[in-house]
């Protein structure tokens, strides 16, 4: 199992995989093929060292309800086939990168979710070949304006403003489909609480199933959907995704003011 990282180092962004506790930069192409360097000195903490969002994908599809209890909370109906939505690249942002909430869009909720990464081209995969094709697992937030979501049939705003899909810190290879809790925590108090056992399409399913209808490149992620716990973020939180054997993704909130250029 490693972890695998994008990173801002000595001016240069690159990719790096984390073995054994030592940092090793990748030379080449991580969906295909490349070779490691000699260790950073200091590996994480590397004087000078960023981490950054873990890839920059061309699409990020999301899964809606698709935790038993959250569409519960919503008092929404069980799905009978995933409900699908896409944030876009710009959303993107990595660990420690402040979420900005919008002005004027009211409530911006935390959702915590395992997401995958993929790590070869896919299209009409089926069921059973779904994890040759996933390079490894991450945390993802999917931040929603809430109350904007409440009034419109359609996702693609409320899900779509930059900063809304804090990703990382790493990309988790060598694992599988097996259960994991999935927890959201704001300012060291958990607020989400559950586990992919109960996702009503597991990941496998949702490959098979997106890549029918869209082809997937290395480097797009599939989010899985949330659980029950949802709420609402102000300036000057902390929220953290955890995902068991996976990882924690740490972001800052902040209004973000009319006028400031980002």
């Amino acid at each position: 199992m490693d972890r695998l990282f994008r990173i801002s180092y000595q001016g240069a962004v690159q990719h790096a995989v984390e073995r054994a506790g030592a940092l090793y930069p990748v030379s080449g192409d991580i969906f295909g093929t490349h070779t490691l360097g000699a260790a950073i000195p200091g590996g994480l903490n590397a004087t000078g060292l960023r981490v950054l969002a873990p890839v920059t994908p061309s699409k990020i599809i999301c899964v809606g309800l698709n935790y038993k209890d959250h569409a519960a909370e919503t008092g929404m109906t069980l799905p009978s086939e995933p409900l699908l939505f896409l944030k876009p690249p710009t959303a993107v942002i990595g660990p420690g990168d402040p979420i900005r909430l919008p002005p004027g869009v009211g409530r911006v909720d935390h959702e915590a979710e395992l997401a995958l990464v993929i790590g070869r081209r896919a299209h009409r995969v089926p069921r059973a070949r779904a994890w040759d094709y996933v390079l490894g697992l991450t945390c993802l937030n999917d931040v929603t304006a809430r109350e904007m979501q409440n009034t419109e049939s359609q996702f693609t705003r409320c899900k779509g403003f930059d900063t809304f899909a804090p990703v990382g810190p790493s990309i988790v290879t060598g694992l599988n489909g097996e259960p994991r809790d999935v927890q959201a925590w704001v300012n060291g108090q958990r607020r989400q609480a559950s586990n992919t056992r109960h996702l009503i399409f597991p990941i496998d399913y949702l490959v098979e199933y997106i890549s029918f209808v869209m082809t997937l490149e290395p480097g797009d992620i599939i989010s899985t959907g949330t659980p029950e716990g949802i709420g609402p973020l102000v300036s000057g939180d902390t929220v953290t995704v955890k995902v068991e054997g996976v990882g924690e993704l740490s972001n800052p909130v902040m209004n973000e003011y009319v006028g400031v250029i980002l």
